[in-house]
């Protein structure tokens, strides 16, 4: 009797191959600003073939970033404008996201479709109309000024409608005939159904907020008001840069990222695999 030839796996390396590739374009450039940050003096930040192991690795840089700009005052701001536009997306987008899912009112389809629309418009093109609006209300050079456009996103309204549309309509039903009210049926029967949804929302306004810089440069004009993406660009000078100082300058600015999404990374797992339903 023969003997079959095992078969080359030739889905598993397809698959692994994306892999792969999939890691070197999302993860290289992290590694490499790791790497650069990392890379004393005596390291050739030009060399051919690029070296990802530092050959004279330090931790000045770090301490340089310290010296050269306030970080600690910066991430203080930053943190109080993500506070500002977490708390406001998950309070506004939830509660709106609910009323267009599960109440009933007249132009609601109209309301839903200005939501999608907003998605739409780029936000350079509204730029100048929400800096008109924060100097007519005086916010200017104020971190309420810069949280105040992103305070409820449109993507996140959506995510919540969505996230309400599907709880079954039975547990709703069940709670109306118990004699509870709007607030009752949004506070102790459907909210708690989209608490996965909310950690989603949460982590979206978060990583919005921490990395703009367009508007909070429009916006700030004082160096003490100044936001963590803002202030690190002081590291740039006219005539002079160092790569590895603002390499170590983005690390820094990446921290608060990955601890604010390790701490919610259970519920957001779960508001994607469960997509608005609970059990």
């Amino acid at each position: 009797m023969s003997r079959r030839r095992p078969r080359f796996p030739t889905g598993s390396v397809a698959r692994y191959t994306v892999l792969v590739l999939m890691f070197v374009l999302l993860a290289g450039p992290l590694l490499w600003q790791l790497s650069l940050s990392l890379k004393g003096p005596g390291d050739d930040l030009y060399a051919q073939p690029p070296r990802l192991v530092p050959d004279d690795p330090t931790f000045g840089n770090y301490t340089g970033v310290l010296d050269r700009v306030p970080v600690l005052r910066f991430v203080m701001n930053s943190g109080l404008v993500a506070l500002l536009v977490v708390g406001g997306n998950v309070l506004f987008a939830t509660a709106a996201g609910f009323a267009l899912a599960r109440l009933r009112f007249r132009f609601r389809g109209l309301v839903t479709a200005l939501f999608v629309a907003a998605l739409l418009v780029p936000v350079e093109a509204v730029i100048i109309a929400q800096f008109l609006l924060v100097r007519s209300a005086g916010l200017t050079d104020s971190l309420l000024g810069v949280a105040l456009p992103t305070f409820v996103a449109p993507l996140n309204v959506l995510l919540m409608r969505n996230a309400f549309a599907g709880i079954p309509d039975e547990l709703e039903e069940a709670a109306v005939l118990d004699g509870a009210g709007v607030w009752q049926r949004f506070l102790r029967v459907c909210v708690p159904q989209v608490k996965g949804v909310m950690a989603v929302v949460a982590i979206f306004a978060f990583v919005g907020s921490w990395n703009d810089f367009l508007w909070p440069l429009i916006v700030l004009s004082d160096e003490q008001n100044y936001t963590l993406t803002v202030g690190l660009n002081m590291l740039k000078g006219t005539f002079y840069d160092d790569p590895r100082l603002i390499a170590a300058g983005t690390i820094v600015a990446l921290v608060p990222i990955i601890v604010f999404f390790a701490a919610l990374q259970r519920f957001f797992m779960r508001g994607l695999e469960q997509g608005g339903i609970k059990g």
